[in-house]
């Protein structure tokens, strides 16, 4: 809407940090009143954790100003880029000043909730959250390594991204989520610690493995094609934890009346399996990720992965902690409806915003590639039925060689 007055790569670049930010806002918020409900006991230093709220918005609130009032190559040399070469990178764009800011702010932060959790009560929900934010701060540091070779860059970009969104963010997710069905269902503690174990057992498995559908077509030796079939088991932990939430909503031993928490709550678990997990199956496999390269099909999958499973997963902890927090059970009747209305309305709206790239195919990036390069049908095609036939190899070019996918993927970006 504000083109051309603000470049599409500044707003995208606004777009995909604030998304981040907003969501390490709602993880950390959902950590604090979390971890400080299962250890029993206040936290370890609220006069930190409120000091880092404000150095953490400041410094955010301060670099997208920094991407909107400066040139980016000139933010660089303002900023230290010369020094440790860490920007340029989709979703890392942050200048060295803020990424290392990062680090200090969540190295308080782990400390805070950290000690907190030693000086209670040890539960499996906390203990999972614990790990997983831990995780999340450890493999941000792959941000500062940024290789001059473009192959290796990529590597440690992954090592990033992957973990973050398939791996830990996972374990932040489900931790939350078991938290408010313990709290809405009565169902036993035992019960969903079980369920929370096995479900984070197969999240890091398939998503440790699974980074391996990245490195299809970025220069790395063709045995990629096949560790990223394990990619194709990623739907099963987002899976389970429909099953897991839909079946403790189901043997719950009591009404809570909270029932827009509730919603929220289930709501995660299946939008999560529909954009994580099934919008991800679909296109993880080398043959058919072969033709979604550069296409909206990967966008579509991003939004509604990111919507389903960690956006909802927010919500849901704010709509069930602000009531408590306000000494009520829960929001009266009519702002509950609202909120259930607001539910539909947001889930409904993603969903018809990533159907329509799909159905439609939009296949940009191939749009450049030689009239004789691009499958028959792939535009009519470009759906999920598209990309059955492509794994079926019925599109005239299907390579023969999966293992020599980089190789061919490479010749026709050359000939492009």
């Amino acid at each position: 809407m504000l083109f051309p007055y603000i470049p599409f790569n500044q707003a995208r670049m606004v777009h995909t940090n604030l998304l981040i930010v907003w969501l390490l806002f709602g993880f950390v918020g959902s950590a604090y009143y979390t971890i400080s409900e299962e250890a029993e006991t206040e936290l370890h230093s609220p006069k930190l954790a409120i000091a880092l709220f404000w150095i953490f918005l400041v410094a955010g609130a301060l670099t997208v100003v920094g991407y909107l009032a400066v040139p980016y190559a000139k933010l660089a040399e303002l900023t230290g880029n010369d020094l440790l070469m860490t920007m340029g990178r989709e979703f890392l764009e942050q200048p060295l000043p803020t990424k290392l800011g990062i680090v200090v702010v969540a190295l308080a932060f782990l400390y805070n909730i950290s000690m907190t959790v030693l000086k209670g009560r040890k539960t499996s929900i906390s203990l999972v959250l614990l790990l997983g934010l831990w995780g999340l701060a450890v493999m941000f540091l792959f941000s500062f390594v940024n290789p001059h070779n473009l192959v290796r860059d990529k590597i440690n970009w992954w090592f990033v991204v992957h973990p973050w969104v398939e791996g830990v963010w996972e374990l932040i997710l489900g931790a939350p989520l078991a938290f408010v069905l313990v709290k809405t269902t009565g169902v036993d503690r035992e019960v969903i610690d079980k369920w929370l174990y096995v479900i984070i057992a197969f999240a890091l498995m398939t998503g440790i493995l699974g980074t391996g559908h990245h490195f299809y077509f970025i220069g790395l030796p063709g045995y990629w094609q096949w560790i990223g079939i394990f990619s194709a088991l990623e739907p099963i932990p987002f899976f389970m934890m429909t099953v897991f939430a839909f079946n403790m909503v189901q043997r719950r031993r009591r009404e809570h009346p909270n029932q827009a928490a509730v919603l929220w709550a289930v709501g995660t678990s299946v939008m999560g399996f529909l954009g994580a997990g099934l919008w991800g199956f679909i296109h993880t496999l080398s043959p058919v990720n072969y033709y979604t390269h550069g296409t909206q099909i990967t966008a579509a999958h991003g939004h509604l992965a990111f919507y389903g499973a960690y956006v909802l997963v927010v919500i849901t902890m704010i709509s069930y902690a602000m009531p408590t927090l306000r000494g009520r059970l829960s929001a009266p009747k009519t702002a509950q409806s609202y909120e259930m209305w607001s539910f539909w309305i947001m889930t409904i709206g993603m969903s018809v915003m990533v159907l329509a790239p799909d159905r439609r195919g939009h296949p940009a990036g191939l749009a450049a590639a030689p009239a004789g390069d691009r499958c028959d049908g792939l535009h009519g095609h470009a759906g999920p039925t598209g990309l059955l036939l492509a794994a079926s190899g019925r599109w005239r070019g299907l390579p023969d060689r999966p293992d020599r996918l980089p190789v061919q993927f490479l010749r026709r970006l050359q000939r492009a």
